[in-house]
């Protein structure tokens, strides 16, 4: 029997595994998915938001604010990379202006520190290539951007590497509670565990309703994005926002810490929980909103397009709860959930201790985990010694992203460890440049075929039936 089981592993079910391995605890996690961060955090924006959007006093407000205070810590133990870029949230009239200054005093209530006012001349100090229709803005000198995978995929391998076990595949299909355990079982398997923790994204309120819990439901609403070529990162440099409506904050225009440009989200609701198609209304929205907001964007240097489905809930706020003892929702962590991940773990952390969780520090407890990209940002020197010492470090795989075949085999035999193309490009980025794999999946599908100790026919983009090869094109024989 396991002290505690998360059910989810997004960021939000990944920091609180990561936060629980700190504990002598025996801790594990079900992920329906074949990878970490597959569901919301997968296709998130990968904003660290200021906290001044949510209102003062629930807690959206209260644990964006706390989780985007911990953020730099965090990134700097997990070796994932943060850029603390600053946001502006502009505005285009009168009623604009008075929109912000609202934002501007809740912000101040919900504690965030450094907000400001603009007006257009300090506004375009500051960001040259914004719209030349805009007036004002808010200034919010506090927000960042992460990647949110790998910030998903490096807390879950932190707390692997600290003990947790994590299981894929596993779609939970009923829990039960017998006497002083809860029961949970898919298709395949059960688990027993004395504490549950759901954090199952759209699908949170499925997941309660197993245990008679029917207080709240979650809906998806669809984020279509366009990405924009690295060579377009600097087209600005902090996160742009326009002033937000009750379907969220807009469309906005921000760098990636991998320095593309990122245009996005929509805002739809749908009902297909696993609807994550784009549409060609919903990308030319991106593209005429972003537009709007930031002049000379270079539309042609688009490289590819994706949608997210976000887990809202008919509260308002973020769901967090124990509707019977032992069992916590974490439910409706839509924006800015991401922020606040961390503090959301925290506070649960809070909810289990006092339903009787024994949380005795773990003494071998690392919170250190080696940055994916390490090679990459090493010297020439470092990289050297780094080759000579292991010469698949000196083969480039991925040319648009100098991805060698070290860094590949070094994802692969790292927690939580890939399993297909698509998990190799969340840890790697191979394959996220101009070509979209086209040169190097080839080179890397053999590489996976061989570490998994698989046929290339087995290797898939994204597991279940996404086959890559369905067979040799030539077969050459040999005559006696």
């Amino acid at each position: 029997m396991y002290d505690v089981v998360i059910i989810g592993a997004g960021v939000v079910g990944s920091m609180m595994a990561r936060l629980l391995s700190a504990f002598e605890l025996s801790v594990c996690v079900l992920e329906k998915e074949n990878d970490v961060s597959n569901g919301a955090t997968k296709a998130n924006s990968g904003i660290v938001h200021a906290g001044f959007d949510a209102v003062e006093g629930t807690l959206k407000a209260k644990l964006n604010v706390r989780g985007s205070q911990m953020m730099p810590k965090i990134c700097k133990e997990l070796g994932v990379d943060y850029k603390n870029n600053g946001s502006l949230v502009i505005g285009f009239c009168d009623e604009d202006k008075n929109t912000l200054l609202k934002l501007f005093l809740r912000g101040q209530k919900n504690g965030v520190k450094g907000l400001e006012i603009l007006d257009r001349d300090a506004l375009l100090k500051k960001e040259p290539n914004v719209s030349h229709n805009a007036v004002c803005a808010l200034w919010a000198p506090t927000g960042a951007i992460v990647s949110p995978y790998e910030l998903a995929i490096a807390a879950m391998g932190n707390a692997m590497d600290n003990g947790v076990r994590l299981k894929l595949d596993f779609e939970v299909k009923s829990i039960k509670k017998e006497c002083e355990a809860y029961v949970i079982s898919s298709d395949k398997e059960t688990v027993l565990a004395r504490y549950v923790i759901n954090a199952a994204g759209v699908f949170a309120d499925r997941v309660a309703k197993m245990i008679g819990d029917n207080s709240f439901k979650i809906h998806a609403r669809r984020g279509e994005y366009v990405l924009l070529d690295s060579e377009c990162g600097n087209t600005v440099s902090h996160t742009i926002f326009t002033t937000p409506t009750k379907m969220g904050k807009g469309i906005l225009v921000s760098p990636t810490v991998h320095n593309n440009l990122l245009l996005g989200p929509t805002s739809e609701d749908i009902e297909n929980k696993e609807d994550k198609s784009t549409t060609q209304k919903g990308l030319f929205n991106v593209i005429m909103s972003a537009e709007k907001s930031v002049d000379n964007i270079p539309r042609n240097k688009t490289i590819t397009s994706f949608c997210g489905l976000r887990a809202v809930g008919d509260t308002g706020d973020f769901i967090i709860n124990s509707p019977v003892k032992g069992f916590i929702n974490l439910a409706g962590i839509e924006s800015p959930g991401l922020s606040a991940s961390p503090a959301i773990a925290e506070y649960a952390l809070t909810m289990l201790k006092n339903q009787g969780l024994a949380t005795v520090k773990k003494s071998s407890f690392n919170p250190i985990r080696k940055s994916a990209h390490y090679f990459k940002y090493a010297s020439t020197e470092e990289k050297n010694e780094i080759i000579k010492r292991d010469s698949a470090f000196g083969r480039i795989i991925c040319r648009c992203e100098t991805v060698t075949e070290g860094e590949i085999l070094y994802a692969i035999r790292t927690n939580p460890k890939p399993r297909d193309l698509d998990g190799i490009k969340r840890r790697t980025r191979a394959q996220m440049g101009r070509c979209q794999g086209g040169f190097c999946s080839p080179y890397i599908t053999e590489i996976l075929a061989r570490e998994l100790n698989i046929p290339v026919e087995k290797v898939t983009k994204c597991g279940g039936k996404s086959i890559i090869n369905t067979g040799k094109t030539k077969e050459e024989t040999l005559n006696d």
